[in-house]
């Protein structure tokens, strides 16, 4: 996946480049843009193209509509806001995808000049991959540029229905992604450290057992603590049970044991007599957590023993908070793991989702090495998987 041709391998000038970006912004009741950082991480590949005399032709979704125009999830305020960013550059909403509007600002275009294209999943086409639909994509331009990671794992026909009739290469913001994430994993400065939280189990397995053959240490907390201590005989009162899991989690216990893998487990929790932050709250250990308490958050002891891991490492993967961490009264453990990271020296790695939004809101996201733009695609890299929108691009 590392020798995929970027931007800067083929020539733009004057050509139509059809580029797939992450547009799914929040929105308030106006429709205003509430974070732009999507939109803002997109910007060195989109200002490249500019430079080099590209047309610009952006694409992307904002939630789910079900393959009709809804809109409330028209990317107008997406193209206001990229007008806003680029000052002094010509950038035009076309109100369709693939029809004729989309078509005619297209044809309009001069070099350096940006459309942006309707929600691509207006369209059912384009969650299905409907090849009819992805050449008609296609044919709108010359070459095609992914620069979307966190809507690489996903077989679409902007993502990966297009690359098969276009040259197709990544941007800046999915280069950087494979060099950090597949060159982490492949070629990690040890000791190399995992932390994995998250409520289910089942969503892990696979992360698991892929990463018990490359780490050094691999943590547990959040949510799937719970399951492992009722594997290992602990009552867990009334906290989250991956229960068709617990098979699971033994075995995958027994594979670190074989493979020599440090595997941490939370020794303590704080539990609530309810799932709330205003609860009453008590500090327990894992195995005996009382009847109708929930597990929220790791314990005290967990948190000194899991900085003690982090604090040796070389390499640190994180993906999954510690803990129910939107609430402020059981958020510490979430806390002391991003502070630990923030203040290790290693390579850190923040796999996108929960853990991305809780480094960014504790004011750690400077401190770390490298925070993905996505949850789903990091996953499915740390599972081993391919990438079906990085598949399709071409080989250098």
């Amino acid at each position: 996946m590392l020798n995929k041709k970027t931007v800067t391998d083929i020539d733009v000038a004057s050509r139509r480049v059809l580029v797939r970006l992450e547009l799914n912004v929040p929105l308030d009741e106006n429709r205003n843009i509430t974070d732009d950082k999507r939109i803002q991480t997109t910007l060195p590949t989109v200002r490249y193209l500019i430079e080099h005399r590209a047309r610009v032709i952006i694409c992307g979704h904002m939630g789910r509509p079900k393959g009709k125009a809804d809109p409330a999830f028209s990317l107008a305020p997406v193209a206001k806001r990229f007008a806003e960013l680029l000052p002094g550059v010509s950038v035009a909403f076309a109100t369709d995808v693939i029809g004729e509007n989309a078509r005619a600002a297209i044809a309009a275009m001069q070099d350096g000049d940006v459309v942006i294209l309707e929600n691509v999943r207006f369209h059912k086409e384009e969650t299905a991959n409907d090849p009819a639909f992805a050449r008609k994509l296609a044919a709108l331009a010359d070459i095609y540029v992914n620069d979307a990671f966190g809507s690489s794992h996903r077989a679409h026909a902007s993502t990966e229905g297009v690359a098969h009739f276009l040259p197709a290469v990544a941007g800046f913001l999915v280069g950087k992604e494979l060099d950090v994430m597949v060159g982490a994993i492949s070629r990690p400065k040890r000791p190399f450290v995992a932390i994995l939280g998250g409520a289910k189990v089942e969503d892990k397995i696979g992360v698991i057992v892929n990463l018990l053959n490359k780490v050094d240490t691999l943590i547990i907390g959040g949510g799937m603590a719970y399951t492992f201590a009722k594997a290992q005989g602990g009552s867990i009162g009334n906290s989250l049970l991956d229960e068709s899991h617990v098979e699971a989690a033994l075995d995958m216990l027994n594979q670190a044991k074989q493979k020599g893998v440090n595997f941490l487990l939370p020794v303590d929790a704080v539990a609530a007599d309810a799932f709330s932050n205003d609860a009453n709250r008590r500090t327990v250990d894992i195995m005996s957590i009382p009847d109708g308490w929930i597990g929220m958050d790791i314990g005290p002891k967990s948190i000194e023993i899991f900085k003690a891991a982090v604090a040796d490492a070389q390499t640190v993967i994180w993906n999954g908070p510690m803990g129910v961490f939107e609430f402020k009264n059981f958020a510490e453990g979430t806390r002391a793991v991003a502070e630990a990271l923030a203040g290790s020296g290693a390579v850190t790695i923040i796999g996108g989702g929960d853990s991305a939004s809780a480094v960014r809101q504790m004011g750690y996201a400077d401190k770390m090495t490298h925070i993905s733009t996505g949850g789903g695609a990091t996953l499915e890299l740390l599972e081993g998987r391919e990438l079906p929108g990085l598949t399709a691009l071409d080989d250098k």
